[in-house]
């Protein structure tokens, strides 16, 4: 029972094995063609070398390898390896891992990686501390056509990563774009909440100026009205001054005119004389008042002059006031065009953003249309290997096949050698008997000849 599954497992282990060496036969290359291939590269490397392996200096080709392959080398991973240690050592990581064996360590797991992208799925610490003859033959093998198919592959390789770092640098300098147009609209955020702060100290100090514009209007109406009432009331005092001095030169015109007449009789005159006395008593008090009532309308008319430079001033302070509130307008229509820039701005950050991911979106799409491609390439290989095995196949057939076919035409070329042989033989004999036969003939022919003659001598 239990040979059962190991004879049921041995015929389908063969065919697999039989399959790898196969691949392996058709992926190797000659040790003077992989020692050439090394030396190119800069390190200087012998048949023998790859035949007696040295770990030291196949470690030093590997580490070369992995340098111009990936850029990597011990120096490069050591300070990983060595924060790695740091974490799970503490202070002291080289009482536990030498800084050789980490970064050997780390050197190890990158040229696995890049070993595994060329075929070598069983790279092990066994191959580069105790290297052997066929495992290197093959490592190498893989290695050097890798390097050659990424060679063949140099104008699609460089064209994919022109277009990623292409790609790449458009979207920094859109991440780039995008961080300046946040910072502008932060900006013109802060200064449009100055801005509103200001428009709303603008708009109170407009509501107090209104509202002061408002009682100052109120007030230049009432003394405008009363500025009327006193122009009525000194025209009216003048023409009552003028009414009142026109009577009083009448009344000395007509005391003139009675003077005569009052010399005539004492105590008429004397009569006269009281009652002129007291007309004119009477006359210097109402010119008195009427003084007094000029100078009060004098200094009312001062007052009004003084009140018209108050009323002028504040006719000035109100055009003044209208100036600033045509400003403040003007400000607030370029407050408001900024606001409309502003949104513009938040518009076109949106657009770039929307655009950003759009190019997030071609860049995904480049990028698994570039898996695909190396997923097609990799399939292509697959395919190339199948081809090339089923004409390696078609090669041993046909090899068989023309060995057979050349069997046969040399069986048939000694055939055909024997036949002109014996058609020669028979061109001989047939020539040595049209040869006799022509003798015959001719002696046939002169045996005629003397009987025509003959018979001709004897007709006559």
């Amino acid at each position: 029972m239990s040979m059962a599954p190991r004879g049921s497992q041995q015929p389908s282990s063969q065919p697999r094995a039989r399959k790898e060496d196969n691949e392996d036969a058709f992926m190797t290359l000659p040790d003077r063609e992989i020692a050439g291939c090394i030396s190119d590269i800069g390190i200087p490397f012998t048949i023998q070398d790859l035949q007696k392996p040295n770990p030291q200096q196949i470690q030093k080709v590997f580490e070369w390898l992995a340098e111009l392959l990936m850029n990597t080398t011990r120096e490069v991973v050591a300070p990983a390896m060595k924060a790695a240690a740091d974490d799970l050592a503490g202070d002291d990581p080289d009482r536990i891992f030498t800084a050789d064996t980490r970064d050997l360590m780390g050197f190890f797991v990158t040229l696995r990686r890049l070993l595994l992208e060329c075929g070598i799925k069983d790279f092990t610490f066994q191959d580069l501390y105790k290297p052997t003859h066929p495992r290197l033959v093959k490592i190498f093998s893989y290695v050097i056509n890798f390097i050659r198919f990424r060679e063949s592959q140099t104008s699609v390789i460089d064209e994919y990563f022109n277009s990623t770092e292409r790609t790449k640098a458009q979207i920094e300098e859109l991440y780039n774009s995008n961080q300046e147009k946040e910072e502008m609209l932060q900006e013109m955020q802060r200064n449009r909440k100055n801005v509103e702060q200001a428009m709303r100290d603008k708009e109170k100090k407009n509501s107090e100026l209104k509202a002061r514009l408002l009682e100052l209007k109120k007030g230049q109406e009432k003394v405008a009205e009363k500025l009327d009432r006193v122009k009525s009331e000194q025209s009216r005092l003048k023409q009552t001054l003028e009414d009142k001095q026109t009577q009083a030169i009448n009344v000395r015109k007509e005391a003139d005119k009675l003077r005569p007449y009052t010399q005539q009789s004492p105590a008429a005159l004397e009569t006269a004389l009281r009652d002129l006395n007291a007309n004119l008593t009477a006359d210097k008090s109402e010119i008195d008042r009427l003084d007094r009532r000029t100078r009060a309308l004098q200094t009312s008319t001062d007052t009004f002059t003084l009140l018209h430079g108050d009323v002028t001033g504040l006719t000035r302070l109100l055009e003044d006031l209208q100036t600033e509130l045509k400003k403040e307008d003007e400000e607030a229509s370029r407050a408001t065009k900024h606001r409309d820039a502003l949104s513009e701005r938040t518009n076109n950050v949106l657009e770039i953003e929307r655009q950003e991911r759009i190019l997030t979106k071609q860049l995904s799409k480049i990028q698994e249309r570039t898996n695909n491609l190396r997923h097609g390439a990799e399939t292509k290989a697959e395919e190339a290997k199948r081809r090339m095995e089923s004409l390696k196949q078609t090669h041993s057939e046909l090899g068989q096949e023309r060995r057979k076919r050349g069997e046969e035409v040399e069986r048939r070329r000694i055939r055909i050698e024997q036949t002109e042989k014996k058609m020669a033989d028979l061109k001989e004999n047939i020539d040595m008997e049209v040869q006799s036969a022509k003798e015959e003939y001719l002696k046939m022919e002169s045996h005629i000849k003397l009987y025509i003659t003959e018979m001709e001598q004897s007709l006559v």
